[in-house]
């Protein structure tokens, strides 16, 4: 990714003070999204991650990684898979169970979207403390396909998500488009 594309999406990142709870910095992605120039580029970028790294689908997390996701699949020509959050998927599922700062959540993906051979690049737009991405690897890994890497838009660095998430990659890459 090129400096000036870095910075055009950078750019288009808006902070909203105070949200969702005093004291939070809230990293909004909605003004990136309505400029398709720079939804574009985040698109065209997140697809040369995929072919880089000879993914065959992209898992997209519950709800902004679907946003992500979806179109970086068309244009990469490979198949969108969304994992949600439980009770939301008709019929046979696999899900995992995870850790949160206060309690736990569950996350699922249909199975049979998911077979031997399938290298998932996962997609979201935000790195936090990992979580949610290491049941994600997790949940590809049981169906019986490989992680061909994650790719967020921004990684939160003080929250210690990377470390977090590091044993889960077994070597696959971490790429993150913008560190704070």
């Amino acid at each position: 990714m090129t400096i000036g594309t870095q910075e055009l999406l950078l750019s288009r990142i808006r902070d909203v003070a105070d949200y969702p709870k005093p004291g939070v910095v809230f990293k909004d992605i909605t003004p990136l999204l309505a400029d398709p120039e720079a939804f574009g580029a985040l698109t065209d970028v997140l697809a040369g991650l995929c072919a880089r790294h000879e993914a065959t689908k992209i898992v997209g997390l519950e709800a902004r990684g679907f946003i992500l996701g979806a179109p970086v699949a068309v244009r990469a020509g490979l198949g969108f898979i969304p994992v949600r959050k439980a009770g939301k998927l008709p019929g046979a599922t696999l899900s995992q169970a995870y850790e949160l700062e206060y309690g736990q959540a569950e996350i699922e993906v249909h199975a049979e979207d998911l077979r031997a051979g399938d290298r998932i690049m996962v997609i979201d737009d935000v790195l936090a403390t990992g979580g949610t991405a290491e049941a994600s690897l997790e949940l590809i890994r049981r169906a019986g396909a490989d992680v061909a890497g994650v790719a967020v838009l921004m990684e939160l660095g003080f929250l210690g998500g990377r470390a977090r998430l590091e044993p889960a990659l077994r070597g696959a890459p971490l790429e993150a488009l913008i560190t704070l």
